[in-house]
Parts: structure tokens; C-alpha cells; sequence
């Protein structure tokens, strides 16, 4: 099953569920990301904060979602409609669900708030993968409207739940 995870610009939170999702994911499952408006280029701050976590960041890019490998059979979008940010609509015939993120590249502050800013987005997306793959995925396969809700619960979780 291919998950994309989709924001605007393809360089933090949707790079970050991408690699955390694939260096999680059981044999089956994949991620992949991109973004309505690529900025070409992933932040460098996501690229640090996965190495340091122990994922692969090789093979990671910006890209459109105009270039995808495949199709997905399953759309998360990351963008955070509390900071005013519009979500791009993939219009692919695929199960959407909304997981929102503050983006840590528009993050302003010291060094240690400008990190903290990128832990908090990469903590509550790793949580929700988490408690994504806990699921009986298997189950939920061949059951969308229920995978449909445990996403939108899932997307759903505060920062302090998601952990």
C-alpha cells in the first residue's frame, strides 16, 4: 500500500512522515511525498534532525506531485489549517484523511527555538505513524470507511496525545 503525504512546499513535515514513515512501515507499506508548489529543495534542519534520529535521508527531494512513481491508494495531508495554511487537494480517486502540522520552516526564533520548533512537528508526526501502524492494517485494508475514521482520530490526536 503507498501513502503519500502531502503539504505545499514538499521540505519539512512531509519529508519527515515520508522518511519516518519508510523506516517504520512493515514489508508492504511505503511512503512517499511531494507538494502542491515544491520548493525544490528539503530544509537542511529536516535533513539534520533525521539523521540524528537514525533515518535514511538518501534519495529524499522536493518534488511535485505532477512527478509521483506510482499511485497511492492513501492521501495525508500535513499542512496546518490553524496557521492558516490552505491543503492541497490531491484529486486522485484515493482515501484522504488531514493530520496538521505547524510548519517548522516558517518558524522564527533563536537556534533552540527554531530545533525545537522542528522536534515538535517530527514528534507529533512520528506519534501519529506510530499509532498509524499499530492499527490492524491488514483489517483495515479492506474496510476504507474504518481506516477513513482511525485516520481523521489519529489526525485528530493533540500534540501531548500523540505521544
Amino acid at each position: 500500500m503507498n501513502v503519500l503525504f502531502l503539504c505545499t512546499g514538499n521540505s519539512c513535515r512531509s519529508i519527515l512522515a515520508e522518511a519516518t514513515f519508510n523506516h517504520l512501515a512493515p514489508k508492504g507499506w511505503s511512503a512517499m511525498s511531494a507538494g502542491s508548489k515544491p520548493t525544490g529543495q528539503v530544509h537542511p534542519r529536516s535533513l539534520a534532525l533525521l539523521a540524528r534520529e537514525g533515518i535514511a535521508t538518501q534519495g529524499y527531494y522536493s518534488k511535485s506531485w505532477d512527478n509521483l512513481p506510482c499511485t497511492p491508494d492513501l492521501v495525508i495531508t500535513v499542512c496546518s489549517s490553524a496557521a492558516g495554511e490552505t491543503c492541497p487537494a490531491y484529486l486522485g480517486p484515493v482515501l484522504r484523511a488531514h493530520w496538521g502540522v505547524d510548519d517548522p520552516a516558517h518558524a522564527t526564533g533563536t537556534e533552540d527555538e527554531l530545533e525545537a520548533a522542528f522536534m515538535r512537528a517530527y514528534g507529533i508526526l512520528r506519534a501519529r505513524i506510530v499509532a498509524f501502524l499499530a492499527l490492524p492494517l491488514e483489517q483495515l485494508r479492506s474496510d476504507t470507511a474504518r481506516l477513513k475514521a482511525e485516520l481523521e482520530r489519529i489526525g485528530a490526536l493533540t500534540p501531548q496525545e500523540a505521544r
